[in-house]
């Protein structure tokens, strides 16, 4: 066993007991305090810590806790919460310097894991801290030194509260929304922030914190969507909402039962935020996935704002929304991001946000996302590639002489909108021999000719991912 079998490039994450357990989460919790410690002084500073809820999740949460008071660094603990209380905790609580969320957030129950952040809830990735506490981490013996930091628990239920209903509007008609909380952090967040208000009913799904999950908390995978699916359609509803095991995500659903895009979403929430910054007197910018629809684009520059291109992965989302102080980001994974929230995502904000513009609105939701269902796409394919650097590098000799332009932001993309009516990014996993296609064309015609004579270039077709 070795601490790169549960570092990942984000956070991290493992199965439960093996690798990952509680005497591999204290040192881990001791290599963050000596990480925190050479970033600066320390001294009357406290370290914050919540837990999803897994049914190992308090464990490994004491272990880090432990390892973390055995470097002398104080810390604070918030009990169970979703990752976006966290979020906000670290930037409203005096002398935070960081925190910790134990979570395995969309896997199955048998993981676990731990997101870090720094201050003001800036995250901690490979290329941002987490590779230096790996190597701190590997460095450690078997000693465990006595405490010398103290630990508190605390709440800020209130305030948090308080916070996600600031992003929301009185709504000035009924609304009816399903939510299917994942048998996660949604069932203690969501009848703490959106039960009461008015003109709003909520129908809970799987609101259950139980050890037999109905199904597994990841949003993106469509059979995991189906009881929202079901659920908006038997209970007549507005809109359907289903978050992810730790609640950072939010993926919606229309009133017919139709799961909305993540990059539909971004463009249909535009609007909204255009209008709160010119409200404000500032300058809008956007930022979204390189992944997503062409109407992204497309809709920023007509509000008159300033699109913003990102990496895939809410490290760079969140670095790209903090560089250009974009007010909102979207991501195709689900997560979206808020100025006004650290640059942090959260799924709570999210459906706050959405039913306030749906209510704004007098239209029906499917009516309302429509015009931004504009151009067909692929959907992100997966291919079988040994050699992933090899055919990304012919895909850019064969089509970037011709194309309008040619992005190495994050794999290829070559775009071809303008002059053939398509475009297509290919981008190669991390941590399998996988490449990830994503596609999208001016009609479905041009599409399916781009996939059939794409596809036999990348590889077989992966339909384990």
């Amino acid at each position: 066993m070795t601490l790169a079998q549960v570092f990942k490039a984000y956070d991290v994450r493992q199965t439960y007991p093996t690798p990952l357990n509680e005497d591999l989460g204290y040192k881990i919790g001791r290599a963050t305090a000596q990480w925190f410690k050479k970033q600066g002084d320390t001294a009357g500073k406290t370290f914050l810590t919540t837990h999803d809820h897994r049914p190992s999740a308090p464990s490994m949460q004491q272990a880090f806790i432990d390892g973390v008071l055995a470097e002398g660094i104080d810390v604070v603990n918030f009990g169970l919460a979703d990752t976006s209380f966290l979020y906000f905790a670290i930037p409203h609580t005096p002398g935070a310097i960081g925190g910790v969320q134990c979570t395995a957030s969309h896997n199955p129950i048998e993981y676990i894991g731990y997101k870090l952040s720094g201050d003001g809830a800036k995250p901690i990735g490979r290329d941002t801290g987490l590779a230096d506490i790996q190597a701190l981490a590997e460095a450690l013996g078997d000693d465990k030194p006595e405490p010398t930091g103290t630990l508190t628990t605390a709440d800020l239920w209130d305030e948090y509260i308080n916070h996600i209903r600031g992003f929301m509007s009185p709504l000035p008609r009924p609304l009816k929304v399903y939510v299917d909380a994942s048998n996660g952090c949604a069932t203690a967040m969501v009848p703490k922030v959106f039960d009461g208000i008015a003109n709003l009913t909520v129908i809970k799904e799987n609101f259950e914190f139980t050890d037999q999950w109905v199904h597994e908390p990841n949003p993106l995978v469509a059979e995991n969507m189906q009881p929202t699916i079901d659920g908006v359609k038997k209970h007549n509803c507005d809109l359907g909402a289903c978050f992810d095991g730790d609640a950072d995500r939010c993926m919606l659903v229309d009133n017919q039962g139709h799961i909305i895009g993540c990059d539909h979403l971004t463009a249909w929430l535009a609007g909204h935020f255009a209008e709160e910054d010119k409200i404000a007197g500032k300058p809008l910018s956007l930022v979204y996935d390189l992944r997503s629809s062409k109407v992204v684009e497309e809709t920023i520059l007509a509000l008159g704002g300033k699109p913003v291109m990102s990496k895939v992965g809410h490290v760079n989302m969140k670095a790209n929304l903090r560089e250009a102080d974009a007010i909102f980001g979207g991501e195709l994974s689900g997560h979206f991001y808020f100025r006004n929230n650290a640059y942090a995502d959260s799924g709570a904000i999210t459906l706050a946000v959405a039913l306030t513009v749906l209510a704004q609105g007098s239209a029906s939701l499917a009516d309302q996302i429509a015009p931004f269902r504009k151009y067909p796409q692929s959907g992100e394919i997966n291919f079988v590639a040994e050699d992933k650097a090899g055919i990304m590098q012919g895909l850019k000799d064969e089509y970037g002489p011709a194309a309008d332009s040619v992005l190495e932001l994050d794999g290829v993309t070559l775009d071809c909108f303008k002059s053939k009516g398509w475009w297509f990014n290919v981008r190669a996993s991390n941590t399998e021999p996988l490449l990830r296609l994503n596609a999208e064309a001016k009609d479905d015609a041009t599409l399916k000719a781009l996939l059939d004579e794409l596809t036999p270039k990348l590889g077989e077709v992966d339909h384990g991912h």
